[in-house]
């Protein structure tokens, strides 16, 4: 029997799917995050090594993949791919690999085709478009220090900024900063700023925090239900430029990471902003997930060869 192995490969988590050459699903699993931008190479490589000892297990022998296809964050710094392709190689792999933008596998698995929009919001963030066509047109996504904005990791960030802002006496009237402190443990400014510029501090930890941005809302908090909107006007921004380069004004956008599934306030902040300039346009939950869009851009390639 033969498998196509799928690889969605993000700034916190890499999800990996098994699949008959079918594509019925055979088995999902998530190992450590594979995105080398922000990202430690040892963990990185260990994230492989976990990955691939799974796959030997169930599907017997890498001879037994006929295609893996990785749509990975971070794709638009060049050492990425020949980075991701050499830790597949070095696992023992010598069959067809894929190696793409997670925003690709993302779109595939969200709309079942290559067609449509996608927005992701997760670590990072990114909108991704393809047209009736075949044209295509991507915004956002150029990694946490020059980008990402609307992103968990902008979250996290902006949450410890108005930690600060309010400790010095900048704001006022708000619980940000009790939550942050409670869920890293830490009682003092100095100890946050420690935190944030420890070397051994990951985005993943920042980006961590931005379920804090929830529960405050849920309090009423105005200064988060402000970020709350903040993050959507940002995530609105990416939308645009898609819609209006690709004409896509009536196609209903996929959501997809963890700020948009997990964040009704975000969400839905979103969504009003949305409809009030494009009263066709909606935003939808994924088909399926980016895991199995890539192996659907697999079978697709396969076929095509």
């Amino acid at each position: 029997m033969t498998y196509i192995v799928g690889i969605d490969g993000g700034g916190t988590k890499t999800a990996v799917t098994i699949a008959h050459d079918a594509g019925e699903i055979a088995l999902s699993f998530t190992v450590g995050p594979i995105n080398i931008n922000g990202g430690d190479r040892d963990h990185i490589t260990a994230s492989f090594v976990e990955m691939f000892e799974q796959m030997i297990n169930f599907c017997g022998s890498l001879e037994n993949i006929a295609h893996i296809c990785i749509g990975a964050a971070g794709i638009s710094n060049p050492l990425v791919k020949s980075f991701l392709e050499q830790n597949v190689r070095d696992n023992g792999f010598s069959g067809q690999l894929t190696i793409t933008g997670d925003q690709e596998t993302a779109l595939y698995g969200a709309q079942n085709a290559m067609q449509g929009i996608i927005l992701i919001a997760g670590t990072g963030s990114i909108c991704f478009g393809v047209n009736e066509q075949g044209e295509q047109h991507r915004t956002g996504g150029f990694g946490y220090l020059i980008d990402d904005e609307g992103s968990g990791y902008s979250i996290g960030r902006d949450l410890l900024s108005t930690l600060v802002q309010a400790e010095d006496g900048r704001i006022s009237g708000t619980i940000i900063p009790s939550l942050v402190y409670e869920q890293l443990g830490l009682r003092t400014v100095q100890e946050i700023v420690g935190f944030v510029y420890d070397k051994q501090t990951t985005k993943k930890e920042i980006a961590n925090l931005a379920p804090l941005l929830t529960l405050a809302c849920e309090q009423g908090d105005q200064h988060a239900l402000a970020l709350a909107d903040r993050c959507a006007d940002s995530l609105f921004e990416l939308i645009i430029p898609v819609i209006t380069q690709l004409a896509l004004s009536d196609t209903p956008i996929a959501i997809a990471g963890s700020v948009l599934h997990k964040s009704s306030f975000v969400r839905e902040a979103l969504r009003r902003k949305l409809v009030e300039r494009y009263p066709s346009a909606n935003l939808i939950l994924p088909i399926k997930d980016a895991a199995y869009g890539a192996v659907l851009m697999a079978m697709a390639k396969s076929t095509n060869k």
